[in-house]
C-alpha cells in the first residue's frame, strides 16, 4: 500500500476512537465560540473532503463536493460515513507522480490546478489534522475529555 494512503488511513483511524467515545448531542453541540461549530460539522467537512478525492470521474472538484448533514448529528452516521471512506481508500490506486486537476475556491473564485495524487493524499492528511485540533478544542470547550491523547497533533509542529 501506497505510504500516502496508508497515512490517511492511520490519521482516518483516530476518528473511530473519537466517535466511539461521543454521543449525538454533544457531536451536535454548537455552542462554543467564538465560531459555534459542532464537533460533528468538522467531522463531516473532513470526511466530505475525503469523499470528493475518491468520488471522482475527471479531476476533483472541492466545490461541488456533497455534504450529508446527518453526519453533523448523528454519530452512526458519520460511522458508517467514515467507514465508507476507508473502504473508498483502502481500495484507491494511482501511478506515481500521476497529475490530477483539483478545482476550488481559494476566495477569489473558482480556480483549477495541476497536483498530483501524492499532493492530494497529503492535503488530505494535513487537513485532517487540522480539523482535529479544531475538534480537540471543541471538546475542551465541552469538558469532554479524550483518551486519545495525540488527537489533533501534527508531529511537524514539535520543536526538537
Amino acid at each position: 500500500m501506497n505510504i500516502l494512503i496508508a497515512s490517511n488511513l492511520k490519521t482516518l483511524e483516530q476518528l473511530s476512537l473519537i466517535l466511539s467515545e461521543l454521543d449525538d448531542s454533544s457531536l451536535a453541540n454548537q455552542t462554543i465560540k467564538p465560531y459555534g461549530s459542532s464537533i460533528g460539522s468538522h467531522i463531516r467537512h473532513i470526511l466530505d473532503f475525503y469523499n470528493c478525492i475518491l468520488s471522482f470521474d475527471e479531476g476533483i472538484d472541492f466545490t461541488t463536493r456533497e455534504r450529508d448533514p446527518n453526519v453533523e448529528t448523528s454519530c452512526l452516521a458519520a460511522k458508517l460515513y467514515l467507514e465508507t471512506i476507508v473502504t473508498k481508500l483502502k481500495n484507491f490506486s494511482y501511478e506515481k507522480n500521476a497529475n490530477v486537476v483539483v478545482k476550488d475556491d481559494l476566495g477569489l473564485g473558482t480556480v483549477s490546478m495541476v497536483y498530483t495524487y501524492d499532493a492530494v493524499f497529503a492535503q488530505a492528511n494535513s487537513h485532517t489534522i487540522h480539523h482535529y485540533a479544531i475538534i480537540n478544542y471543541i471538546m475542551n470547550g465541552l469538558r469532554l475529555s479524550l483518551k486519545a491523547s495525540r488527537f489533533g497533533y501534527n508531529p511537524t509542529t514539535e520543536i526538537k
